[in-house]
């Protein structure tokens, strides 16, 4: 397994990255298929950020779903030992999910639990996270911040290549990554779908299906 050790706008001490080195190499117990992680430490230069300015991140590339791990603190050591508490768990989670699909089988497709909910528009005490409405403006402008329907500003744009999955894989994946949101192709829609956290142990669900009703330039088309 190759264990790359980099820094981001920080140099890496060499005794640091011996010690990361041999800190990761145990962790390939967990999965003897991975083939690769990157371990990356980052410093928060802001003196008020004193006791989480050191940041690392760790990435395992296998044959499976990527799974990914970060922690901060005041020192990169300590750091390091909560990223791979974090990842090591994952690790094992990933483990234990295989062999439970593998004794399963694929017979069945998942069906959303009660915990997932697919938000409604309009609903009084319906909440959706930020990157929802950062996403909505940005796809159609938002007058109150200045930023013309016109122009849409993109920041950075990223093309994956995934095979259609259940909603039980997505949450899966999600937890695997350690982000708060994941986007995948429903297996049983065949829809592009968003699965996110929200408060408590709850999930969202967003489902993106095209309007047949509507032309390229947002208005209503009138048929004959």
């Amino acid at each position: 397994m190759d264990i790359v050790v980099k820094g981001r706008h920080t140099a890496v001490p060499e005794r640091f990255r011996e010690h990361a080195e041999a800190k990761i190499a145990k962790l390939e117990r967990f999965d003897h298929k991975a083939f690769r992680v990157d371990a990356e430490l980052s410093r928060e230069h802001n003196p008020r950020m004193a006791d989480v300015r050191e940041r690392v991140e760790l990435t395992v590339f296998s044959r499976g779903p990527v799974i990914r791990a970060e922690a901060a603190a005041a020192d990169p050591y300590a750091a390091l030992d909560l990223a791979a508490a974090k990842l090591a768990e994952r690790l094992r989670r990933a483990a234990d999910r295989r062999i439970r699909h593998n004794g399963a089988g694929r017979g069945s497709l998942a069906q959303p639990s009660e915990s997932v909910v697919a938000p409604q528009a309009g609903l009084p005490g319906g909440r959706a996270d930020a990157g929802d409405a950062d996403a909505s403006a940005a796809a159609g402008g938002d007058a109150d911040y200045g930023v013309p329907d016109s122009s849409p500003f993109v920041v950075r744009e990223k093309i994956h290549r995934a095979a259609p999955m259940t909603l039980d894989d997505a949450l899966s994946n999600m937890e695997l990554v350690g982000h708060d949101f994941y986007l995948f192709c429903d297996v049983r829609t065949g829809l592009p779908s968003v699965v996110y956290r929200r408060c408590g142990y709850d999930y969202g669900l967003i489902r993106l299906e095209a309007d047949e009703g509507q032309d390229p330039d947002g208005g209503s088309a009138v048929h004959a």
